[in-house]
């Protein structure tokens, strides 16, 4: 069975709460990232005769898994580690962790027995076929475990990742040829853990010659591993301070590059730390002030750039407004025309730091006859993940798209020209707000509307993409009622009514449906030839763009609110369903699989993950877990009598029960005739009647009591029997659940995997947005009803009534 996404990530994880309560996240991540990486290149080495990673005897991953129950676990780890490390020219990479350190391990025992967990964890993982699958799972998963790392590690140690989502917009808006060759140089000044560098050359198919520098040598350690990781074993990634001591030197100059990204720290108050060279890095502009780094850094790259080249680089929006010399030094670079682009980013995205960062695009090439800075203000679009904020691949796409495109977009993009940013109003002041109005419209109140009642049209006016979606339905809410007013033909508690089953509305969501219908069949050769050659990354990518061309241009429904319900399923289970059939195919990947493992709790009784099917109970059980093709699309295909018969069966149950409950509660009063029934709970169970009516039997107690007891008895026996058949009818259902899975053929597979598990979902989510819609138009509407419903006039003559009353009343008790 081929390794899934979210098995390898639940894997991995759980490793490092192995490790828990001995140190902390920015700790441990070194013990299990190192075993990530040593059972990944053993087993390469094992399927890949030309693996340019050694594997010696006595260091590889077998020799750990041999270690495992030794009382000098931990010593011999670090021999084979080191061996490894060796023979690679890896010393001070992969061998940093200290695997027989008592006071992070644990001694004696407890050290032993953590050790063997851990290596155990990796054992049950298989890298053999990950690169063939074509798709970079285990490059995910070292990501997935660095983003944890990050937010376990707290502000002070967090800084080393940057997110993917930001690092991937970064990668496309350098705008790399496809054609580029590998020669093709990319450079990283604060390369951190690599992760920013290697989406960047992925980007590229032909891959590029990354060069990276990281000051922390924990975190250079992480890089290097992690360029191994993603098959970029030829990178040179250096160690030290960029600023103090640049290791890429031709000469006594810097060394240039094609294209650069970075993240560097924000706003280092000590830059000038060992500071004693310039290397021309300030030629013309003024020098950064001293307790301040964010433009020596930004400075750095530009001068380490080709004179033909492109970067992006991630810095704090005060970079965009500071004064003093950072308006100088801000001048300049705007007069020279090297800013390209600026995105301004939402704030908390970045582990380390809350504040709102922007990506700011350096581009040499066209500096000289630039006219103008394109700006994208990005920053509310965003989901809350945890503590932090994340970009959703709706942003991402919007973002990307948007940049490339250079259309300015309303409240979101524009191309602000040079001679706006240089006037004396803003004077090179590139905070974004200054360029972009991204507030929404202010809701007016209309007096006039509030004295004489009426709806202003100006109001329904601004509903217009209501209008252009529903052509007719604006006639059928509203009619004239004065020059400038209208009010609604219906009650408003009939408005929802009256749009839901409107003409247009349904012929909108017809519309969108089909169009939904006729991307999906467009794909479905392309779906069903998924193979072993399938790249995973390249088939969502062909949906993804082909949906958004799909919607692109319709009126009010988002072609990004459809993109995001795609991608969204992608990320939660259409991966991990691809990766399967791409390692084991179709008809492999749909069998079902024995629950696996998941530990065990203080007895030593094993844990198993969340079974489809279960045949028996405890230890003995078969647990059946069914990855690609849940029970109930089998039974929807298959058993719809079945189905219906245990529907029947509930049905009677849920009767019984209810029945049976209702004639007790009725019943358990006070000298009720089940009252010599109830237990110290207050209850009846069948227990306690049954008892009663022996001892009522005996005293010879009042029939009416005795035909109530034996009323509830068989009430009690009824449910008992029904629950009994609902049992049995689900094991005979699970078992022809379970054999039938193994005769499905590959077109089977695919119509039930295709046609009705994917489709249904992705069909049900657009579907969602659709009435997402609806809604809306619905609840504003009915607010723009409601508001001015009630003149001046109706308020004053409900008052007079009122006063009226309360005189009346008053007159009546004789007070006045």
């Amino acid at each position: 069975m081929a390794l899934k996404k979210s098995d390898l990530y639940s894997s991995v994880w759980k490793s490092a709460d192995e490790l828990r309560g001995g140190m902390d996240a920015s700790q441990y991540k070194d013990y299990v990232l190192t075993l990530l990486f040593v059972k990944y290149v053993s087993d390469k080495a094992k399927s890949d005769p030309y693996s340019l990673i050694e594997v010696p005897e006595g260091g590889s991953f077998d020799d750990l898994v041999a270690l495992k129950g030794a009382t000098d676990i931990g010593e011999k780890m670090n021999i084979a580690i080191r061996r490894l490390a060796e023979a690679n020219d890896l010393q001070g990479v992969i061998n940093n962790a200290d695997f027989d350190d008592p006071n992070k391990l644990g001694e004696g025992k407890a050290m032993q027995d953590r050790l063997t967990n851990l290596v155990s964890i990796f054992q049950d993982i298989d890298f053999t076929g990950s690169r063939a699958e074509g798709d970079d799972l285990l490059g995910d998963a070292y990501e997935y475990l660095m983003r944890h790392f990050a937010t376990e590690s707290g502000k002070s140690k967090g800084q080393f990742y940057t997110p993917a989502e930001v690092s991937r917009i970064m990668a496309q808006v350098l705008e790399i040829p496809k054609d580029a060759p590998r020669s093709t140089t990319v450079y990283d000044p604060t390369c951190g853990s690599g992760s920013l560098l290697i989406k960047v050359a992925d980007s590229a198919p032909n891959g590029l010659s990354i060069y990276g520098q990281e000051k922390d040598n924990a975190t250079w350690a992480l890089s290097r591993m992690n360029m191994i990781l993603h098959g970029n074993e030829t990178h040179n990634i250096q160690q030290g301070d960029t600023l103090a001591d640049p290791k890429f030197l031709k000469g006594e100059q810097l060394q240039t590059f094609d294209y650069f990204v970075a993240n560097p720290p924000f706003s280092v108050k000590t830059w000038k730390n060992g500071f004693d060279k310039e290397y021309g890095r300030f030629d013309g502009f003024a020098e950064p002030p001293e307790k301040n780094g964010d433009y020596a850094f930004l400075l750095h790259m530009v001068k380490s750039l080709k004179s033909d080249g492109r970067g992006a680089v991630i810095l704090p929006h005060g970079v965009l407004f500071r004064g003093n010399t950072e308006a100088q030094i801000r001048e300049e670079l705007i007069k020279r025309g090297l800013i390209k682009a600026i995105i301004g980013l939402p704030a908390n995205l970045f582990y380390g730091t809350g504040i709102p960062a922007c990506i700011i695009v350096i581009d040499k090439k066209e500096a000289t006859s630039r006219t103008g800075i394109f700006m994208i203000d990005a920053s509310k679009g965003f989901e809350k993940d945890g503590a932090k904020n994340r970009l959703r691949p709706r942003d991402m796409r919007k973002i990307i798209d948007t940049y490339l495109a250079g259309e300015e977009v309303e409240r979101y993009a524009r191309m602000v020209p040079l001679s706006e940013i240089s006037d004396t109003k803003n004077n090179y002041n590139l905070n974004i707000p200054r360029y972009i109005d991204t507030s929404e419209p202010e809701d007016i109140q209309d007096l006039e509307a509030h004295l004489k009642g009426g709806i202003p049209n100006r109001d329904l006016d601004a509903l217009g993409e209501y209008w252009d979606a529903f052509p007719n339905l604006r006639d059928e809410l509203f009619r004239p009622l004065r020059e400038g007013y209208s009010e609604l033909t219906v009650e408003p508690d009939q408005v929802a009514k009256v749009i839901e089953e409107s003409e247009d509305v349904k012929t909108f969501t017809s519309t969108v449906s089909k169009a939904v219908e006729d991307w999906w069949s467009s794909h479905r050769g392309q779906l069903e030839a998924i193979d072993s050659q399938t790249r995973p990354q390249e088939l969502i990518e062909d949906l993804g763009d082909d949906l958004l061309e799909k919607f692109r241009g319709r009126p009010l429904i988002s072609e990004y609110s459809v993109y995001e319900q795609l991608m969204s399923y992608w990320n939660d289970t259409m991966h991990d369903d691809v990766t399967l059939i791409v390692g084991a195919g179709w008809v492999e990947a749909a069998q079902p699989r024995e629950a696996r493992i998941t530990g065990y709790d203080n007895k030593k009784k094993p844990k198993y993950e969340v079974a489809d099917l279960v045949f028996g109970t405890g230890v003995k059980a078969q647990r059946w877990v069914t990855d690609l093709i849940p029970p109930a699309l089998i039974i929807d295909r298959y058993f719809a009598e079945e189905k219906a018969e245990l529907d029947r069966l509930t049905a009677e149950q849920e009767r019984i029960s209810q029945e049976l409950q209702e004639y007790i509660e009725e019943h358990v009063v006070e000298e009720g005739l089940l009252w010599e029934a109830v237990n110290d709970d207050g209850g009846v169970k069948v227990g306690d009647a049954r008892k009663r009516l022996k001892e009522a039997r005996a005293e010879a107690a009042e029939a009416e009591e005795i035909a109530a007891l034996n009323h509830v008895v068989k009430l009690f026996t009824a449910e008992t029997a029904a629950k009994k058949a609902i049992k049995e009818a689900i094991s005979e259902l699970d078992k022809k659940i379970l054999a039938t899975y193994v005769k499905l053929g590959e077109t089977e597979v695919c119509d039930l995997v295709i046609g009705e598990k994917w489709s249904g979902v992705i069909r049900s989510k657009i579907d969602t947005s659709i009435h997402s819609i609806v809604q809306a138009l619905i609840r504003r509407t009915e607010t723009a009803g409601g508001r001015y419903r009630s003149t001046l006039d109706s308020l004053q003559s409900e008052a007079d009534k009122l006063q009226s009353e309360v005189k009346a009343h008053l007159e009546k008790m004789g007070v006045i």
